[in-house]
């Protein structure tokens, strides 16, 4: 499999994502659903979320540990984020495509989403957290964040419960593709520095 950063990059640009199987052997996906986290007013939280976010209980960062996002997100029963996943997030990240959105108490990593940046997309990976609330102040901090830099699409991929609860909703394929077209046609930038080409 060609695992060099931009066959990946242009990989995840045409709606392919990466996954390990139950023999932690990488292979490309794609799907006939996708699950988006809405950035209009469709997004909502919960209501019990509220307060610690009225309370600033958690400071945001982007990439202060980014392999440790990684590894919360691995960090389970389950996991399709193999040994040999992780180094390839790794590769993204060093050449500036992969990034963490991040909660911290003091110098306690709260929560995180692990992400995959291309001009207007922000694709997510995955997300875990350590302190509860943590990972759900990242994704409302993180809605923020791609909303204020106008950013169109934020892939979730596949759907789950706790996704549900702030408005994720489901399209197809073709809308997918119509969508992420639209996202790689803006310059959007996710950190102060320029982003990659």
């Amino acid at each position: 499999m060609e695992l060099d950063v931009p066959s990946i990059v242009q990989a995840y640009a045409e709606g392919y994502f990466l996954m390990a199987d139950d023999d932690h052997q990488l292979g490309w996906y794609v799907s006939r659903q996708r699950t988006l986290i809405p950035l209009d007013d469709r997004f909502r939280y919960p209501k019990s979320l509220r307060r610690a976010l009225n309370q600033n209980r958690f400071e945001v960062a982007i990439d202060r540990a980014f392999m440790e996002v990684v590894e919360g997100c691995a960090d389970r029963d389950t996991t399709w984020i193999s040994e040999e996943l992780k180094l390839v997030y790794y590769k993204l990240h060093q050449a500036g495509w992969a990034h963490s959105f991040e909660t911290w108490q003091g110098d306690h990593l709260a929560g995180g989403i692990l992400g995959i940046v291309i001009r207007g997309a922000f694709i997510g990976e995955s997300m875990f957290y350590r302190i509860p609330e943590g990972s759900k102040v990242a994704m409302v901090k993180l809605v923020e964040h791609l909303r204020n830099r106008q950013f169109v699409l934020f892939d979730a991929q596949m759907t789950n419960p706790h996704l549900e609860r702030f408005g994720s909703y489901i399209i197809n394929d073709r809308q997918y593709q119509v969508l992420l077209n639209q996202a790689l046609q803006q310059n959007c930038q996710f950190l102060d520095e320029p982003a990659p080409r």
